[in-house]
C-alpha cells in the first residue's frame, strides 16, 4: 500500500499550489488597482504641470533621439 503516502503526498502539493495562486491573484489585483491609480496620479500631475508651464511639456517628437543613435 504504497500509494497512499504518495497521494497524500500530491494532494498536499495541490493545496499548495491552490494557495500559493490566490495570493498571487490577490496580489496582482492590489497591483492593478495601485497602476490604475499611479496613473491616474500622472495624468492629474501632467495636467497640472501643462497649466503652470506649458512650454515644459515634452511630446513624442521631442523625444526623438539624435540621428548618430
Amino acid at each position: 500500500m504504497k500509494q497512499q503516502p504518495l497521494l497524500e503526498d500530491l494532494e498536499s502539493r495541490i493545496a499548495f499550489q491552490e494557495d500559493a495562486l490566490d495570493k498571487m491573484s490577490a496580489e496582482m489585483a492590489k497591483q492593478g488597482a495601485e497602476i490604475a491609480r499611479l496613473t491616474q496620479i500622472i495624468k492629474i500631475l501632467h495636467q497640472q504641470v501643462k497649466q503652470i508651464a506649458p512650454d515644459q511639456i515634452s511630446t513624442a517628437e521631442d523625444d526623438v533621439p539624435p540621428p548618430h543613435y
